[in-house]
């Protein structure tokens, strides 16, 4: 098969957070084409390992999407372009991770490493498949592997604290019962002080707002979806004693139960990691400059092993049906993926060179 042949197939393959099960089967009975050991561990992830020992690098491409199961997934051609949705995230990163980690396991690989294709990265997956991979493996270094984003060596991992707010209240009439307290009242008071909070480098962000009978009722329910993002764990941990401390006025009542939590950290520039994915950037023409994204990084970064992400193509529209990738960028993603993991696994380095992206 070809590259864009799997990428297809494994977008073809409905993988919705917490139900990815069809996708990792399907990718068990591809790698058994291939060199490696396949295993599945605790949390559902496909662990595809080779050599002994701890494993210098574990490279993560998680397999979920933000797409329901019974999502119509259709594909076509636009000149370049693949369009339909998950080919860019994170079909077209999984398939990369398969055809470059099968030509170095055919070739004079270097040290022990693995692959983890991750369940539970989007949304309130809150990492759970890389967490467990990398409290497992105990890699001496992590690279998240996206569809996207091929532009940025991204060292910076954007973490984030996600809770739901509900206020109570006795509620009534807003005539008769004028002046009692109001649960949409109350929660607005509420996230007018954690708005507050916010900066340019921690904002936050009330996603949803729910609650209330008519408009001549004192609403006796109300809630609110918020989230804090920062790179700074210190400010997501900030924000979650702020909620811990919301004190109600009288009359109403708050629980605040938290969604999910994601941390927050960066890789050091000095790191060798960081520069051994800078000098592929370079030696491919592309930008070497530092990006910030919410990745499986985020785990090993919060586990205090060095982490970042590379992307493998350049698109637009992640997370809709119409996404697409243009897959003439591919072969610099492999290329990219190739220089850096030839160097962390001290096999001989290749030329940063790129090939078709359908000819493999």
């Amino acid at each position: 098969m070809t590259l864009v042949d799997d990428l297809v197939a494994i977008a073809s393959v409905p993988a919705p957070t917490f139900a990815e099960e069809a996708r990792i089967a399907w990718l068990e009975a591809r790698l058994a084409e291939l060199p490696g050991r396949r295993r599945r561990d605790a949390a559902g992830n496909l662990i595809w390992e080779w050599g002994e020992g701890r494993p210098r690098v574990l490279l993560a491409a998680h397999v979920d999407t933000v797409f329901p199961a019974d999502t119509e997934l259709r594909f076509e051609r636009d000149g370049s372009d693949l369009v339909g949705p998950g080919v860019g995230d994170n079909a077209a990163a999984v398939a990369v991770a398969i055809d470059v980690v099968g030509d170095l396991l055919r070739e004079a690989l270097g040290g022990p490493g693995a692959v983890a294709f991750t369940v539970g990265e989007e949304g309130l997956g809150n990492l759970c498949g890389a967490t467990a991979a990398c409290a497992e493996l105990r890699p001496e270094a992590f690279i998240a592997l996206e569809g996207h984003m091929l532009d940025r060596v991204y060292v910076d991992s954007v973490g984030s604290l996600r809770a739901r707010i509900t206020v109570t209240a006795p509620g009534g009439h807003s005539w008769e019962d004028r002046g009692a307290p109001s649960a949409i009242h109350e929660i607005f008071r509420l996230a007018a002080g954690l708005l507050e909070l916010g900066t340019e480098a921690a904002p936050v962000n009330v996603g949803t707002v729910a609650g209330g009978r008519s408009v001549n009722t004192i609403a006796d329910r109300a809630e609110l979806v918020v989230e804090r993002r920062a790179i700074d764990q210190a400010e997501l941990d900030a924000f979650a004693a702020a909620l811990e401390a919301l004190a109600p006025s009288p009359g109403c009542e708050v629980e605040v139960e938290l969604l999910g939590r994601r941390p927050g950290g960066s890789l050091d520039r000095d790191s060798e990691l960081y520069r051994i994915a800078t000098e592929a950037h370079a030696g491919l023409g592309l930008a070497p400059e530092p990006g910030a994204a919410s990745t499986d990084a985020n785990a090993a970064c919060a586990l205090g092993v060095p982490a970042l992400c590379l992307g493998v193509s350049r698109g637009s529209g992640m997370h809709s049906l119409g996404e697409r990738i243009d897959l003439d960028t591919l072969p610099t993603g492999v290329a990219q993926l190739r220089a850096v993991l030839s160097r962390l696994l001290g096999a001989t380095d290749t030329p940063t060179t790129a090939a078709p992206a359908g000819g493999r």
